[in-house]
C-alpha cells in the first residue's frame, strides 16, 4: 500500500485531496490545525488513514516533531502540501512577526518535509511532490495577502532548485491554483465575487474536485513524464 502525507488536509481542497486517494487505496497522513470534524468523518469511513494534529506556524515545535518522527517520513510515497495560512496583512501595516508565520506554515515546513521524505524516496528510486501556490503570486497578490502572497511564491521555487532528484525517478511540481470554489470566498460579497469571475477567461471557478483529480495525477506511477514545473490551474489567467 503506497503511503503519502498531506500537509492542509482539513481544508476544502485538502479534504477532497485526501478522500481521492483514500478511495484509491493509498494509506493517508491527514495533517490539520483547526478544523479536523471533516477529516473524523473520513476515518470512520476508512481505515487507511491517520490524523496529525499541528500549528505549523512554530517552526522549532515542528521541527522537533520531525526529527523524532524521520524513520516514519522515509516510508512516504508521495507528499502533498496544501497549507494555506492567512492572516490579513498590508505592506502599510505588517509586522515582522506576520511574515514570519506566513512564511513558517506555508514555506519552511515544506522545506523540512522534502528533507526528510527524499530520504527513503531516493532509495526506492521513486516518489512524488506536490506543493501549492496560487494565481495571486501572478498578479502580485490581493489586498492585505502580503504574507500569504510572498510565502506561498516561495513553493514556486522548489521545482527548479530539487532538479537533480528526477534522475531518480522522483518528481516535484508546484501548482499555481486560481479561484476555486472554497468557505475563503464565501467570505466575499457575491458582487465582488462576480467581478472577479469575469477576469477568468472561462468565466467559472475551478471545484475543489478538479483540483484534488490534478494532484491525484502528478502523485500517480503513470506521471513520469511531467516534473519541474509550476503549473496553472486557473482558467486561463
Amino acid at each position: 500500500m503506497k503511503k503519502i502525507f498531506i500537509l492542509g488536509a482539513s481544508s476544502d481542497i485538502g479534504i477532497n485531496v485526501t478522500e481521492l486517494f483514500l478511495k484509491n487505496g493509498w494509506y493517508v497522513s491527514a495533517h490539520f490545525n483547526k478544523s479536523n470534524k471533516k477529516l473524523i468523518n473520513l476515518k470512520s469511513k476508512y481505515k487507511n488513514i491517520d490524523i496529525i494534529k499541528f500549528d505549523l506556524r512554530n517552526i522549532f515545535k515542528f521541527e522537533k516533531f520531525l526529527k523524532k518522527n524521520k524513520n516514519s517520513f522515509k516510508n512516504y510515497d508521495a507528499f502533498v502540501s496544501l497549507t494555506g495560512y492567512l492572516k490579513p496583512t498590508s505592506f502599510e501595516k505588517f509586522k515582522a512577526n506576520d511574515i514570519i508565520e506566513h512564511f513558517n506554515a506555508n514555506y519552511l515546513t515544506n522545506l523540512l518535509i522534502i528533507r526528510e521524505v527524499v530520504k527513503g524516496m531516493e532509495k526506492r528510486k521513486n516518489g512524488r511532490i506536490v506543493l501549492s501556490s496560487s494565481i495571486g503570486t501572478k498578479f502580485g497578490g490581493g489586498l492585505n495577502t502580503l504574507g500569504y502572497s510572498i510565502s506561498k511564491f516561495n513553493n514556486e521555487f522548489f521545482p527548479s532548485y530539487f532538479k537533480k532528484l528526477y534522475t531518480k525517478n522522483i518528481t516535484i511540481n508546484t501548482l499555481q491554483i486560481g479561484v476555486t470554489n472554497t468557505k475563503i470566498h464565501d467570505n466575499l460579497k457575491s458582487k465582488n465575487m462576480k467581478k472577479r469571475i469575469k477576469l477568468i477567461p472561462l468565466k467559472r471557478m475551478a471545484s475543489t474536485q478538479e483540483v484534488a483529480t490534478y494532484i491525484y495525477f502528478l502523485c500517480h506511477e503513470k506521471n513520469k513524464l511531467l516534473t519541474g514545473s509550476v503549473i496553472n490551474i486557473s482558467g486561463g489567467e
